[in-house]
């Protein structure tokens, strides 16, 4: 969804010959309203953050609200950093920067489908496994998409609790920034500033942690990376 025709003729045409087939909304409530319908099957929203009446990052929101949790692209300019990462944060699970190539969209589409598709994928085969597994104070339910801290629930962002299953998966594993972008994101990030990571954790940590500023489940390893471990107890310490 994109407010200038041109642009949009021109992705339109490059994602058609790509083998999709494209449905194009001139503003947030088209797009909502066509979603909640549900008459059409929508695999994937690309959003331009610029649009009349609500912004690209309002429109996520309000879709991350309403528990979808369809692959969202954002489409941002190029002295748009802060936008950028308040899009992440609000639940796009990728951006796309002004000027692009049509080349580009269609990769980075095809890749978050195909992550979507493999998370689908893997969510079906573990439906014969327990979902809810649990990590001392720390529970996470799989099949619920639920987060529980010393059993209280924790309302988290779609991609705060991916980046957390990716995290607790692989537990007592030092994993470096690049390691979590390719892991949560998708796929490599060339020239993304890594402090993105670093922003996650810290919303993350600022939700399952029981002291944000002493954390005992997501270390941080000076100078490598994270590393989760499971605190058995609120009053443990871990050594």
């Amino acid at each position: 969804m994109d407010d200038e025709p041109a642009l949009v003729k021109l992705l339109t045409y490059n994602l058609e010959r790509a083998g999709f087939e494209v449905l194009t909304a001139s503003d947030g409530q088209g797009l909502v309203e066509r979603l909640q319908t549900g008459k059409e099957r929508i695999d994937l929203v690309l959003l331009d953050i610029m649009l009349p009446k609500e912004s690209g990052i309002d429109i996520t929101q309000k879709l991350r609200a309403q528990n979808s949790f369809i692959p969202i692209i954002m489409i941002t300019a190029l002295d748009e950093e802060v936008d950028k990462v308040v899009g992440l944060e609000m639940g796009a699970d990728d951006y796309i920067t002004k000027p692009f190539s049509p080349r580009e969209v269609v990769a980075r589409v095809k890749a978050v489908l195909r992550r979507f598709e493999h998370a689908q994928a893997a969510s079906q085969q573990d439906q014969r496994v327990a979902s809810v597994k649990d990590y001392g104070i720390l529970s996470v339910d799989t099949d619920r998409v639920l987060v529980k801290v010393a059993n209280q629930r924790i309302k988290l962002t779609p991609k705060e609790y991916e980046l957390l299953v990716y995290l607790t998966e692989r537990e007592g594993r030092v994993l470096d920034r690049e390691t979590i972008l390719h892991g949560v994101w998708g796929f490599a990030y060339a020239g993304v500033d890594t402090r993105m990571v670093d922003m996650h954790v810290s919303h993350l940590r600022d939700k399952i942690e029981i002291d944000p500023k002493h954390p005992q489940m997501l270390k941080t390893v000076r100078g490598m990376g994270y590393r989760f471990v499971r605190q058995l107890a609120v009053e443990d310490e871990d050594d």
